[in-house]
């Protein structure tokens, strides 16, 4: 069978360096940093007392009180954004389909801080099971889309995929097929996270994943820097509007880029660190552009998974150099990770809607607070650092990379 074209027709973001799609966008040209000391608990006995949090977020602002008491911060992020992107894309309620519009959404995590502090509340009792009755619908992973689709009245596929940080580029992935294959006209998809808790801190702390430059936050998260020390935890949600190519058209649009394709692979080699040559890496990249149906040189831009690890980023740069070999040096590569932190699950999602701005804009934003060459990744790679880089984008890769070695990469291109 003809595989449908799918486009994305609406985009909608809540970062920690913009509340909105255009305030992300602001922030990511003009390379500003989410990172700050936490103001959402007391960290003074933890190892990193900084994050990339929300700024002057208020909930009620945008959902009503009773509906948001029912709602973990992950899923209030979710409905924030994915309103934001449907207002983006102009899709008439009364008009749709809505048998035919579903909603794929990522999650690594779900309700953290629910689970923490319902468990911390039973702890701190007299051993009297005394829960909340939201506490299980507010926790659990899949609710997320679950209020979108009721909120929208949107009846068609409805799930959350949950393969840690990779999450949310699976559930682009996702929708991506469901509406090649002809199930679906549009898709709501994109994910969200809110780990910045005790319980988020202090298990990443332990594992000796996050940064702990302390003194110095705001330029904690350096990709690709010789002297990076793990990444900085980040917050929020990315939402981005699938739609089936002659449905938009036939509707009159407006269409930001086209998915071309979507690839998945896994490193089945440890459950935290990369392989260290990059091989389920490469693997990824070489499924994408198969599945693309494009050639490796007409790749312009690449927003790679760079957290700022010591291992990741290098194995990273390691694969795209075996991938795209003597092209890898003409491809404008970047980590807004630098400036957003690490969203876990909601990383693919904003960091796919960076890869399309930057594609519609025509300007690749900066990989910031680089000032120390590493003698491990090649020289000639164009890391675009400290500074945005104007660059006619035809083709963006998007990379995104989970615990447990799951491996998930986007491609978009520039519709004729």
């Amino acid at each position: 069978m003809e595989l449908k074209r799918v486009v994305v027709t609406g985009l909608g973001a809540l970062t920690p360096i913009g509340n909105t799609k255009d305030e992300y966008w602001n922030g990511l040209v003009n390379g500003k940093s989410g990172a700050a000391p936490i103001t959402y608990f007391d960290t003074e006995k933890f190892k990193t007392n900084f994050a990339c949090e929300l700024k002057n977020f208020v909930a009620t602002d945008f959902l009503d009180r009773k509906e948001a008491r029912k709602m973990d911060r992950f899923t209030q992020y979710a409905m924030v954004a994915s309103d934001e992107a449907i207002a983006d894309s102009n899709l008439d309620l009364d008009k749709v389909n809505k048998l035919r519009v579903g909603v794929v959404w990522g999650a690594g995590i779900g309700g953290l801080e629910t689970f923490q502090n319902e468990v911390l509340n039973y702890a701190a009792g007299d051993g009297t099971p005394r829960f909340n009755p939201f506490f299980i619908p507010k926790m659990i992973a899949d609710i997320a889309p679950g209020n979108i689709s009721i909120k929208n009245g949107f009846m068609g596929p409805n799930y959350t995929t949950v393969s840690a940080c990779a999450s949310s580029a699976n559930a682009l992935i996702d929708a991506l097929n469901y509406i090649r294959l002809g199930h679906c006209d549009v898709i709501v998809t994109g994910g969200s996270e809110a780990a910045v808790t005790i319980a988020g801190m202090g298990g990443f702390n332990s594992m000796h994943a996050l940064s702990t430059r302390n003194e110095n936050p705001e330029t904690a998260s350096r990709p690709f820097d010789a002297t990076r020390d793990g990444f900085v935890l980040g917050e929020g949600a990315g939402a981005l509007i699938l739609e089936e190519y002659e449905h938009a058209k036939a509707r009159g649009a407006k269409i930001y880029a086209e998915v071309v394709g979507g690839g998945l692979s896994s490193d089945a080699y440890h459950m935290t660190a990369p392989h260290p040559d990059g091989i389920g890496v490469i693997a990824v990249m070489k499924n994408c552009l198969e599945n693309a149906g494009l050639k490796p040189e007409e790749v312009d831009h690449i927003n790679t998974h760079g957290t700022s690890t010591p291992l990741g980023d290098v194995a990273e740069l390691k694969a795209i150099k075996a991938v795209f070999g003597d092209h890898a040096k003409n491809i404008n590569i970047n980590s807004t990770k630098s400036m957003t932190g690490h969203l876990l699950g909601a990383a693919g999602a904003i960091e796919a809607i960076a890869s399309i701005l930057a594609m519609e804009n025509g300007t690749v934003p900066p990989t910031i607070n680089h000032t120390t060459v590493d003698e491990n990744i090649d020289p000639e790679l164009n890391l675009t650092l400290n500074k945005p880089q104007k660059r006619d984008i035809k083709v963006a890769m998007s990379n995104t990379f989970g615990f447990g070695g799951h491996n998930a990469c986007v491609l978009f291109k520039k519709i004729d």
